[in-house]
């Protein structure tokens, strides 16, 4: 019964949301372009010599941008819902745009997805509706022995009126502001504010990525194993938390290259090939079905059970590929 009062309530606020998009401010201009293929090289250049290039949504007073962002992206951060929870054609993950508007007088950045919502239905034609559905699920236990990891205090809120560190970039995410300084040696710090912070590098030796989070809860645990699971070899399916797991914990988890690349072309990046990192996108054979990355779950005290559950989805009813003109 619980359960089904949270999904009524969940889809009730999206509908709510649909709704309240017809009569919220919108941008008093805006303009929408396809966005140009990225460079790679010239990225890669950029990062060593600690600049984070400008990707994502940036919202600076009265001027909002949206970088080299996928419609799929773009609908997710309007309506505050995962990537997961979409459903709409496959083109929506790697058709991308570049967007550049301009707040009205008086709007703040908290009404800026309620306007990209306006933006979306009015250049886009979007139609959404919301639906529940049983799907197959990966789900999150605490393995037998219990958890392995250290539990951390909550992390604090990011106080966007503090200065940015040279080379901190700051950045909106899906859940607030989001703060990221690169290392010349390819390494980053995440500050996610609420969601806690990451922090990674690149191993050369053993061609793979060394991931450390801390002040992470188990929910976004699994959303960051739902992306893995997604794009390599996990069947494209939701990782949900059942741990019962409610404090705040440091994960240190390692994936290969051929995964991280997996989930960059599966994001709709153009990734050239690159020698010794195997085959991206090629899941080991495990009872699981999913990536050999979820071997490093366990050593977490957790595992993942193949289960199925009622999961919420968008349902996108019409969309056009091409905007309406500026």
């Amino acid at each position: 019964m619980r359960t089904t009062v949270r999904r009524f309530t969940v889809c009730l606020a999206l509908t709510a949301i649909v709704a309240l998009a017809q009569t919220a401010p919108t941008f008093e201009v805006a303009s929408i372009k396809p966005a140009a293929p990225i460079d790679m090289m010239k990225m890669a250049q950029a990062i060593q010599n600690g600049q984070m290039p400008k990707i994502g949504a940036h919202i600076d007073g009265a001027r909002a941008e949206y970088t080299y962002m996928a419609l799929k992206e773009l609908i997710t951060m309007a309506y505050k819902v995962k990537p997961y929870q979409i459903t709409g054609p496959d083109w929506m993950a790697t058709t991308r745009f570049d967007i550049v508007a301009k707040l009205p007088d008086g709007a703040t950045k908290a009404d800026a997805p309620k306007m990209l919502q306006a933006l979306l239905e009015d250049r886009f034609k979007l139609v959404v509706r919301c639906d529940t559905k049983e799907n197959p699920v990966l789900a999150l236990v605490v393995a037998k022995g219990g958890p392995k990891m250290q539990e951390s205090p909550a992390p604090e809120a990011i106080d966007e009126s503090t200065p940015l560190k040279p080379g901190e970039m700051s950045t909106e995410g899906p859940d607030g502001p989001v703060r990221m300084t690169v290392g010349k040696d390819g390494s980053a710090t995440v500050n996610m504010g609420v969601k806690g912070s990451m922090k990674y590098r690149m191993d050369p030796a053993t061609m793979s990525m060394h991931l450390e989070a801390t002040q992470l809860q188990m929910a976004g645990f699994a959303d960051m194993l739902t992306q893995f699971s997604q794009a390599s070899g996990g069947g494209g399916r939701q990782v949900v938390d059942m741990t019962d797991l409610k404090g705040y914990y440091q994960v240190s988890i390692d994936f290969s290259l051929a995964e991280l690349l997996a989930m960059a072309r599966a994001a709709g990046m153009d990734m050239p090939a690159v020698p010794g990192a195997g085959t991206p996108g090629v899941a080991a054979s495990d009872p699981s079905g999913t990536s050999s990355i979820f071997a490093a779950v366990q050593a977490l005290g957790l595992k993942l059970e193949q289960r199925k559950a009622m999961t919420m989805q968008l349902v996108i009813d019409h969309v056009e590929k091409t905007p309406t003109e500026n």
